[in-house]
């Protein structure tokens, strides 16, 4: 294993699914995770001396700025970054309202550029970091009914791209990370005939785990990577070929 010790990672959406998948990850090889999230009930479960549990909006510009603040002061640096909070508000077009559409992209597009903004600063101090957003093979392909979660994911792919292209030259790699149909509570409720609808289409035959997610982002941040950056990395089991 990679010696990740005196590292500092920030990860949002931590509190469940592959967020959580990704901080235990982390965690297992020594860094230190900033955990954020809204449900206190969840963060307060975090109980580990390498962990600061914050309870963030990250579509709130002013709380991003406070929780980079607020990692700075604990460990006097940041080292990665997973842009990992998400959520959807699903309807077909005519009847999105102006609301859902305006959410999910705040949520999921504008609360990872106030991040990466809030951190980049002290990245390019320090000459180094790596930056992963959690994008989604629904970006890259589109669904109906997901127009506003297609839009934001698509978005993740595009900041990925020009962020990488700006602080190259500071030893900074930003990355995103497009995750298929992955087993989480969501996709558990499923049934049979829905999920072999869904495995159908799917080259490997079946779905996959956050932790096949969570082993992909490691590599990326670990230092492992030191030469891949601005690209998508599908963790789809060949769904988008």
């Amino acid at each position: 294993m990679i010696n990740e010790n005196k590292k500092v990672a920030i990860v949002t959406g931590a509190t469940r699914g592959i967020g959580y998948a990704i901080t235990q990850r982390f965690l297992a090889a020594g860094i230190s995770v900033a955990v954020c999230g809204r449900n206190q009930e969840l963060l307060d479960k975090f109980d580990h001396p390498q962990v600061l549990a914050v309870n963030v909006d990250v579509s709130e510009s002013e709380g991003v700025d406070n929780l980079t603040k607020q990692v700075l002061g604990r460990w006097g640096r940041i080292d990665i970054v997973v842009n990992n909070a998400g959520i959807t508000r699903d309807s077909l077009l005519m009847r999105m309202s102006n609301e859902d559409w305006d959410r999910v992209l705040e949520v999921n597009l504008s609360g990872a550029f106030y991040l990466c903004r809030s951190v980049i600063r002290p990245m390019m101090k320090q000459k180094s970091g790596r930056i992963v957003n959690i994008s989604s093979v629904i970006g890259v392909m589109g669904n109906a009914g997901q127009i506003n979660y297609a839009a934001s994911k698509a978005g993740l792919i595009g900041l990925t791209k020009s962020l990488a292209k700006e602080v190259a030259s500071r030893g900074i790699l930003v990355n995103a990370v497009a995750p298929g149909y992955i087993d989480t509570d969501m996709t558990q409720e499923l049934d049979e005939k829905q999920r072999e609808l869904i495995t159908r289409h799917i080259p490997l035959g079946k779905t996959g785990s956050v932790d096949d997610v969570a082993e992909t982002v490691y590599f990326l941040v670990s230092d492992a990577n030191q030469y891949i950056t601005g690209q998508t990395i599908h963790v789809d089991g060949g769904l988008v070929i």
